[in-house]
């Protein structure tokens, strides 16, 4: 890795989260004076507040309803460690490593505006987890996302003292060996670094980071499937006309649209032109996945807002001194751009999953085999080409779509009614990755059926409809690596191969638009 993202001195957009998190880039804290002053005026206002014998929540307070008990003196530099350690109760799968890697990344961009009270040695501590790839084993259940991710994110705070488990060079082992074989000292949490920490929304922020970064992929992919399934099918091209796409202007139907003409040509007569109107799945594509493009903006920009926000509580103004209690942990923003985006990613999932339907179902496909089987003559009869395939496709569907309904609405009272009203922004978070690994393998699976369909077309007297450069050079592509499948074959194999194909972003249609 030799790029360097700076934490502290500008905005972070969501793919800065997202490189870190694949090891594409380092993350550094900024190097400007001006950050240093900002993060120690705050820890030091705060030694005099203690100093001053001042009332600070979570500091010299017991936690949410327990703010009212006063902590002695003496034992208020243990508060933190408490902290920690007594939200130590998640369950459920732990978080991989590129999330891992995001939601440090995310926390420490929030701590880094300089508005929790933290240390620069906190900082500094952070950024070492990134650099030297110790990696908290945080389990994924047990946020409602208000006071933001409490739970998972006493596994960061914990990994930091030296305590509990971490992934480190391919193990698993225990915080403080790790930190000890990387020259690092555990740390002592001051006085507000244990909720500082804590009280944020940095895991649902993470992982809607690296949704944002699979939605986009998937939109362009869905799109480039679409045109090949479009020839597979023997469809009308001019379904995707410039003017009649001209007087419907949402900005990401046209450029889907836009896309499909640029990989079928546009203004040919086509031998098709008979066909007014092929189905739904065909004709109406750039009016589901351009919503998907509609929205992605919006979102982004949603998630950044979220993402360069100091989301803990209460807000420390170290140069204007003063405590500022609020709610800023509430995730709210993220729970709607989750509970959005996965309804998104299971519509096209839907799309992809009709498109199937039709190229594989001989009433409906325009001349070609059933179940687009590849095999001739006498063994014709006992293969079955993608049947299993598109029952597969199916399942993945339906639980795409089961994984919609919106995780935001089931707001559960909490902690002795202190937190009465809560995000889930995390579960929705959760959720929505989900459900894009669903309709990831939808794609691939679409990948084989057009592959396989192209071919099958190509065979048939009349052709298939020729595809421009780009379309061309794709659909060469996955000739390679996709084999014509004409006796029967167990077909799981090709499929985790393309799904590491994806996630390496091996395919990346429609770069510029």
């Amino acid at each position: 890795m030799t790029k360097t993202i700076s934490f502290g001195a500008t905005p972070l957009p969501p793919d800065a989260i997202v490189r870190i998190a694949r090891r594409e880039a380092r993350a550094i804290l900024d190097p400007a004076p001006e950050l240093r002053a900002r993060i120690d005026a705050g820890a030091a206002f705060l030694d005099r507040l203690l100093a001053e014998d001042g009332v600070i929540y979570g500091v010299t307070t017991g936690y949410g309803d327990s703010c009212t008990v006063s902590i002695p003196p003496e034992l208020v530099a243990e508060l933190p460690h408490h902290l920690f350690t007594y939200h130590g109760c998640g369950l459920g799968e732990h978080f991989d490593e590129e999330a891992t890697r995001a939601i440090l990344a995310a926390r420490l961009a929030s701590l880094s505006c300089g508005y929790s009270g933290v240390s620069w040695a906190l900082l500094e501590q952070l950024q070492a987890l990134l650099e030297h790839d110790i990696l908290p084993l945080i389990p994924s259940e047990g946020s409602v996302g208000a006071s933001g991710d409490l739970t998972p994110l006493s596994y960061v705070a914990a990994a930091l003292c030296g305590e509990r488990e971490v992934r480190f060079r391919g193990e698993v082992i225990p915080a403080r060996s790790a930190l000890a074989a990387c020259g690092l000292t555990p740390l002592r949490l001051r006085p507000k670094e244990g909720l500082a920490i804590m009280n944020g929304t940095a895991v649902m922020t993470a992982l809607a980071c690296l949704a944002l970064d699979r939605a986009d992929q998937l939109a362009r992919l869905a799109t480039r499937i679409t045109a090949l399934a479009v020839v597979a099918s023997g469809g009308n091209p001019h379904h995707f006309d410039e003017t009649l796409f001209s007087v419907k202007p949402h900005p990401g139907l046209q450029q889907v649209a836009r896309n499909l003409r640029a990989d079928l040509g546009e203004g040919r007569a086509s031998r098709n032109d008979h066909r007014l109107q092929d189905r739904y799945s065909l004709r109406c594509a750039p009016h589901v996945i351009g919503v998907l493009e509609d929205a992605l903006p919006f979102l982004r920009t949603m998630i950044s807002n979220e993402l360069n926000s100091a989301n803990d509580n209460p807000i420390i103004d170290g140069i204007g001194e003063r405590v500022l209690h609020g709610g800023h942990f509430y995730g709210g923003h993220i729970a709607f751009a989750m509970d959005s985006l996965k309804n998104l990613a299971a519509n096209v999932a839907d799309l992809l999953d009709r498109q199937m339907a039709l190229l594989v179902d001989a009433r409906y496909n325009h001349g070609l085999p059933a179940n687009l089987s590849g095999a001739s003559g006498p063994r014709a009869a006992i293969n079955h080409g993608l049947k299993a395939l598109q029952i597969s496709v199916s399942a993945w569907t339906a639980e795409a779509l089961k994984h919609t309904m919106p995780a935001s609405v089931f707001s559960r009272s909490t902690e002795c009614h202190n937190q009465d009203k809560v995000s889930m922004g995390t579960i929705a978070a959760r959720d929505a990755l989900r459900v894009l690994t669903l309709t990831e393998q939808v794609v691939v699976a679409l990948l084989i059926t057009v592959r396989q369909g192209i071919a099958l077309r190509e065979r048939c007297p009349e052709g298939a409809l020729p595809l421009q450069a780009e379309a061309t050079a794709f659909l060469a592509d996955l000739n390679a690596r996709i084999p014509f499948i004409e006796e029967d074959v167990a077909l799981e194999p090709l499929l985790r191969s393309l799904l590491i194909d994806l996630h390496a972003h091996t395919w990346s249609p429609y770069a510029t638009s």
